[in-house]
């Protein structure tokens, strides 16, 4: 859904009543994971969703962790939407904090069965984050709103069966 504008497809919003999601932000740059979580908070409602638990975790690195624990505690919900920013610098950090955030969530998702709606940014330039997390139609927070009504909406519509979920 890459450059998509929330204006574009506003009129045709998936439905999702009573859906259950959680949001993991880090607190590292958190003035933009709270603008694309903002966004995503409200157009999860607009789809129809139960205001989404938000928890704030150290940094990105902790995310996995936390999605995981989640899920554990509450399988019950249909999606985890995840936002942060790492921000490369001088160091290989950004390359490590980077992959190992990565694959822990595949992990995670994977093993759990849950769409992890992944909206962390790896940036080389701090304006990048900003300008995805704007006050406006572009901000990566609808964008990963809309990603998880679709794949809830989706999952709604093709439940495993009794078998399978045991």
């Amino acid at each position: 859904m890459a450059q998509a504008s929330y204006s574009s497809i506003a009129g045709a919003l998936t439905q999702v009543p009573g859906g259950r999601v959680a949001i993991v932000m880090s607190k590292w740059y958190r003035e933009i994971s709270e603008s694309m979580a903002r966004k995503c908070s409200s157009l999860l409602r607009d789809g129809g969703c139960n205001e989404p638990q938000v928890h704030v975790v150290p940094g990105c690195l902790e995310i996995p962790l936390v999605a995981r624990r989640l899920m554990q505690c509450d399988p019950e919900l249909e999606a985890i939407i995840v936002f942060g920013v790492i921000l490369k610098g001088d160091t290989y950090h950004f390359d490590i904090v980077k992959d190992l955030c990565m694959s822990g969530l595949e992990r995670v998702m994977f093993e759990c069965d849950v769409p992890i709606i992944n909206e962390i940014l790896p940036v080389s330039r701090i304006e990048d984050a900003h300008s995805r997390s704007a006050d406006d139609d572009r901000n990566k927070g609808l964008e990963a709103a809309l990603a998880a009504l679709e794949i809830m909406h989706w999952r709604r519509q093709h439940p495993l069966p009794e078998a399978v979920r045991r």
